[in-house]
């Protein structure tokens, strides 16, 4: 019973362990700049997120020329595990995403979804040097 015990405990902090290296993995591999293209009914612009650590936390401007933001500081940067939390009210505006990963931890994109205003729009954001605009 003993031997059970401990396996099962040994096993859970394995678990526990790697999903914290999962999360620090993913926090470290978002750092820099994402882009994509927001497309908003005819309007088709582009967007970036660009995301430091600012002591421990992680932190992100918003840049988009066809909106006329560059810049701009999120007010609320979440990052758990794979998911991602951005907000800036006073845009009236929530950014949610997934870090899809290689097997590696590399992460490839960010699949989200734009909420603003009542409306949503899917955004797919990938990695570059510097916003494009």
């Amino acid at each position: 019973m003993k031997n059970a015990l401990v396996l099962l405990l040994t096993a859970y902090f394995l678990k526990f362990g790697t999903i914290v290296q999962a999360e620090e993995a993913t926090r470290e591999n978002i750092l820099g700049s994402w882009e994509g293209p927001l497309v908003i009914g005819r309007d088709n612009m582009k967007l970036a997120f660009t995301f430091t650590l600012q002591g421990e936390e992680v932190a992100a401007v918003l840049t988009s020329s066809g909106l006329g933001i560059y810049g701009m500081p999120a007010d609320t940067v979440i990052v758990d595990d794979r998911r991602i939390t951005i907000r800036i009210p006073r845009l009236d505006l929530e950014f949610t995403g997934v870090a899809r990963m290689t097997t590696s931890g590399a992460v490839l994109r960010i699949d989200g979804d734009w909420f603003q205003y009542s409306e949503m729009v899917p955004v797919v954001l990938r990695p570059v040097e510097n916003p494009s605009f």
